[in-house]
């Protein structure tokens, strides 16, 4: 069975009351409902007196700030307008750095990548390449040997990143898919980097209006689909 790592203040509560409310249900079964290991539902009902008490005093608070789990230095800005409305000041509570990495942890939250299409690669054929590519360079001087690579530029992309829950998969919705490719260059020591190339789908962009191609600090290619032929 997977356990999850983590449960909210709120689903303490509860457990301490299934337990304790006439249900009578025992560690094992508390376990099962919640989905934790039963240490951890032991652990819980150890510490029943605190969690109550922490869940009686601060519940308000927790159950309106649960609902803003994606506490940012954005909403960190908002905080005396939301506080005002909650009926709190910013004397009273402060979301300072060290309180948020805090509710993360208690959480369980963290800072993931938004997962879309997954690329797989075959490990022993990246050893061999690596091995292969380490005797073909032997004798070169780092300074002649180059690499280059492409990578996609989509410019109108929202973030792919986000704050989840630990026992929880990042995903994300349909992104814009409008892009450039970037063709990036340079030897390996990286004291000679040649000039980027930046493919796009038109010759002449409207934003590229009073503009002489020749002169960007690039070398400006295009064709219908952005991409690299």
């Amino acid at each position: 069975m997977s356990h999850r790592k983590a449960l909210t203040l709120e689903e303490k509560v509860a457990l301490i009351k299934d337990n304790q409310n006439g249900h009578g249900l025992s560690v094992r079964q508390l376990a099962d409902n919640y989905k934790i290991s039963k240490s951890s539902a032991a652990n819980i009902l150890r510490r029943s007196e605190e969690f109550l008490t922490d869940y009686s005093s601060n519940g308000s608070l927790n159950n309106v700030l649960n609902k803003f789990l994606f506490l940012t230095p954005f909403y960190k800005k908002k905080q005396g307008k939301s506080l005002k409305q909650l009926g709190y000041t910013t004397e009273t509570f402060k979301a300072s750095n060290g309180w948020l990495e805090k509710f993360h942890n208690r959480h369980a939250i963290s800072f993931r990548t938004i997962n879309g299409e997954c690329a797989s690669v075959d490990d022993s054929t990246v050893e061999e390449w690596t091995q292969r590519l380490s005797t073909i360079l032997d004798g070169f001087n780092e300074n002649d040997v180059f690499n280059a690579d492409e990578t996609g530029l989509f410019y109108r992309a929202t973030p792919d990143r986000s704050l989840v829950l630990s026992n929880e998969e990042c995903k994300g919705g349909k992104k814009s898919k409008e892009r450039l490719t970037v063709l990036l260059y340079s030897n390996l020591t990286g004291t000679e980097k040649l000039k980027p190339v930046v493919i796009g789908r038109s010759q002449r962009p409207r934003c590229f209006k009073n503009i002489t191609t020749s002169k960007l600090p690039v070398t400006w290619l295009s064709n219908r689909t952005a991409w690299m032929t």
